[in-house]
């Protein structure tokens, strides 16, 4: 039997049903694979997020890390030059102790102190060498509101020009030959207390204005570094010459000059108060046994005549050099200072006096002669400590003078390390 057109045969209609189904099928399985993929695409994002943040959290606890590394490097290289240079000052601090002293003068400075520590004003102390200015400079720190902070001392004499800049404001690793590390500066030291700057006028005059900048703004940069730091503290300067002279020379900024001359301290000197010289030799005399360990001599009257008849023109660190002088050479317990009437300076060696006694008894030598014995007894002594200046093995410590005398000494005489 033959199938009508109009009626397609039943298997055909089973074989096109098939087919929609099949279709139907693959149409679910598209729309599930879609899905799947959708699904799977979408947890990929999510751990992509995931992983950056991660990545983010990571990168930011690595710089967080690096930077609390960085500080704490920082503040234990700040630590250590504290330590360094506190360690310095306490030595420095036993000097003299407290001011000590009845005459108009001292009473003066005394007055002078009380008023300006409790203050945050720029000190400048004048005076000769020898008349106590860093001692006037600690009293100021002690009584101030900085107490507690660090007081960093810098003889401007004895820094070499070409390291002013990095021993004031610090240097950065590489910055210069012989850098090898980052380094902090006095003035990062002494943050929040206050700084000695000795011998002020000695400062290079070129670099004046950085430290005019810091009184100015409180701001500098390490040598060698774009950073801008800031910094708080207090200056206490002081200065044996004419500032205003320098001044008008122009040799000493005159816009810094008057930043720091705000308070003006005066020290006169020993000769312009006589009065002081008793106490000051009394204690001098019990310090120094104490030291020597052994008992404290007597002053008697004529020993204090002979002292007062004399103009000292080292000061107060000369008449201490010179009762340390008198206590080695003392044969009992009976000081004799009848050798400064004759211009003998107790700064020399006591080879130096074993000199005068041996060889010019009944003779008087030229001051061209104790000067030259003065300059070869200072060579003899630093080739003896090998050219140490500093410590207990130094040139200083065998003259028993201090180690800024010293240098002012060989600076004076042209007293220089040959070079090898």
């Amino acid at each position: 039997m033959v199938a009508s057109p109009n009626h397609p045969p039943e298997d055909l209609n089973l074989l096109k049903e098939k087919c929609r189904n099949l279709e139907s099928q693959c149409a679910g399985y598209v729309r599930s694979l879609e899905t799947a993929n959708d699904n799977l695409a979408a947890e990929i994002t999510k751990r992509k997020k995931a992983e950056e943040a991660i990545q983010n959290a990571y990168d930011e606890l690595e710089k967080l890390v690096a930077e609390r590394t960085k500080e704490i490097r920082r503040l234990k290289d700040r630590l250590h030059a504290e330590n360094v240079f506190l360690k310095q000052e306490l030595a420095a601090s036993h000097a003299y102790g407290a001011i000590i002293g009845d005459s108009h003068p001292i009473k003066t400075v005394i007055s002078q102190i009380e008023l300006v520590a409790p203050t945050d004003a720029n000190v400048l102390i004048h005076g000769e060498s020898g008349t106590g200015k860093e001692l006037v400079a600690r009293e100021i720190h002690k009584h101030s509101r900085r107490k507690d902070k660090p007081l960093i001392k810098v003889n401007c004499a004895t820094i070499p020009k070409e390291l002013y800049e990095s021993e004031f404001f610090g240097h950065v690793k590489g910055s210069f030959t012989g850098a090898v590390k980052d380094r902090i500066g006095r003035f990062e030291a002494a943050d929040g207390g206050t700084i000695f700057l000795d011998e002020v006028g000695e400062i290079p005059f070129d670099l004046q204005s950085k430290l005019l900048r810091i009184l100015q703004e409180g701001e500098y940069e390490r040598l060698g570094e774009d950073k801008t730091r800031k910094v708080d503290v207090r200056i206490i300067a002081a200065t044996n010459k004419d500032l205003q002279t320098e001044v008008s020379a122009k040799r000493f900024r005159d816009d810094l000059f008057y930043r720091l001359n705000v308070f003006p301290i005066q020290i006169a000197p020993l000769k312009a108060r006589k009065a002081d010289i008793q106490p000051l030799a009394t204690h001098f005399a019990k310090k120094l046994s104490r030291e020597m360990n052994i008992p404290c001599p007597r002053l008697t009257q004529a020993n204090l005549i002979d002292l007062q008849s004399y103009d000292w023109p080292g000061n107060v660190r000369e008449l201490e050099n010179a009762i340390e002088r008198a206590m080695i050479l003392a044969r009992s317990h009976d000081l004799n200072f009848s050798l400064i009437k004759a211009g003998l300076q107790f700064s020399e060696s006591l080879q130096t006096i074993k000199i005068q006694d041996r060889n010019t008894q009944g003779q008087v030598m030229t001051e061209a002669e104790l000067k030259q014995i003065e300059r070869q007894n200072t060579i003899n002594a630093l080739i003896q400590c090998q050219w140490k200046i500093y410590g207990k093995e130094g040139a200083a410590r065998l003259l028993t003078i201090k180690p800024t005398t010293l240098i002012e000494r060989m600076k004076r005489m042209q007293v220089q390390k040959p070079r090898k």
